[in-house]
């Protein structure tokens, strides 16, 4: 359920744009109760804001097609792009992989420093007839590593990345394999044999999930989330602080059969007593291309909880080690997950890995 991470919000800060109201047979965010916890977001009247000395980024690549009209799991929080190099970067990134190849990119913003942050939260929250709002990019962003790129669908002014209603500018850095920021992320992908380790439902088993090595030329525009040992608590009891698992699930890939109305009461039922609502969120894709994200934090319920939807399926490993011979690290998940091939576990929490 990709882009529902697009409308990052500062805590308390939200500049926001006015949005269509969507045409009829689309879903729409209903009145809110009060003392229901926080509202999903909705847009509200816009507050301008010029930009003044912006600094010079290569453009993101081009935005992608209309969303499928259907509501589907809301994953984690850490966001991965796999991109063609040279298409990513225009091949100005030679350390960053062969051109021509797919790479693995992190979500990384770029975000205000706390001066410019202050200033900005005081604007949207003046009673004043402010009409702008002025950012200079380049002393009050926070700096980004030089191979960082910006997301796509960011607005440009003069060829040049905006920040959104938020002041953030959205974007994407290469995940190298020796850099530790993103260790999580360079243990699902191995650029030798262009592959990543992703969690999906099996095709020929809608209750079945599925562990395997996809090639990220199948995965190219796409956006995934980053789940596993190390990321938000661990909610899926994925492997150990020994053993650590880490796993790519491609958004929107696990879609809501029983989908409940967009009522407040309806929605806390289905969280609380559906088999189906214990996950996270949901992402609503609309056929005009707005999506709408309601998380269980909106009706104020926890995450994580103990008991999730996905751990309640079976999963089989689908990763044969006949395609990687003996040139496999013995220590990689790659290696791990080829000793497992075939092999089915009663749910995620259950698979082991040997030391």
């Amino acid at each position: 359920a990709r882009r529902a991470g697009a409308g990052l919000q500062v805590p308390g800060c939200r500049a926001r744009r006015r949005r269509r109201a969507p045409p009829p047979g689309d879903v729409a965010v209903p009145d809110w109760p009060l003392g229901a916890g926080p509202r999903p977001f909705r847009p509200g009247p816009p507050r301008p804001f010029r930009l003044l000395g912006v600094a010079s980024r290569r453009p993101g690549p081009p935005p992608p097609g209309p969303p499928d009209d259907e509501a589907r799991v809301c994953g984690a929080e850490e966001d991965a792009l796999p991109l063609p190099h040279a298409a990513a970067a225009g091949g100005a990134l030679p350390q960053a992989g062969t051109a021509g190849r797919p790479y693995l990119w992190a979500r990384l913003d770029r975000k205000p420093n706390k001066q410019a942050e202050k200033r900005f939260k005081r604007f949207l929250y003046s009673k004043e007839n402010t009409k702008e709002f002025v950012w200079n990019v380049e002393e009050d962003f926070k700096p980004v590593p030089e191979r960082w790129i910006p997301a796509k669908e960011i607005e440009y002014l003069n060829g040049n990345p905006v920040p959104d209603e938020n002041g953030h500018i959205p974007g994407w850095l290469p995940v190298e394999k020796n850099n530790k920021q993103y260790c999580w992320h360079s243990s699902v992908v191995n650029y030798e044999f262009e592959t990543a380790l992703v969690l999906n439902c099996h095709a020929g088993d809608p209750g079945l999930l599925e562990i395997s090595a996809v090639p990220l030329s199948d995965l190219l525009e796409q956006t995934l989330e980053l789940i596993g040992t190390n990321i938000n608590a661990n909610p899926y009891g994925l492997g150990s602080k020994k053993h650590p698992v880490h796993l790519l699930v491609p958004h929107g890939a696990f879609k809501i059969k029983s989908q409940p109305s967009l009522k407040h009461s309806d929605l806390l039922t289905w969280f609380e007593s559906c088999r189906e609502g214990k996950i996270e969120g949901i992402v609503w894709h609309c056929s005009d291309g707005c999506l709408i994200k309601v998380h269980r934090h909106h009706l104020g319920l926890r995450w994580p909880i103990p008991d999730t939807h996905m751990n309640s399926q079976p999963v089989v490993v689908n990763i044969s080690s006949s395609k990687y011979g003996c040139d496999l690290d013995s220590k990689c998940l790659f290696s791990h997950f080829s000793k497992l091939d075939s092999q089915k576990f009663g749910s995620l929490r259950d698979i082991k890995l040997d030391g």
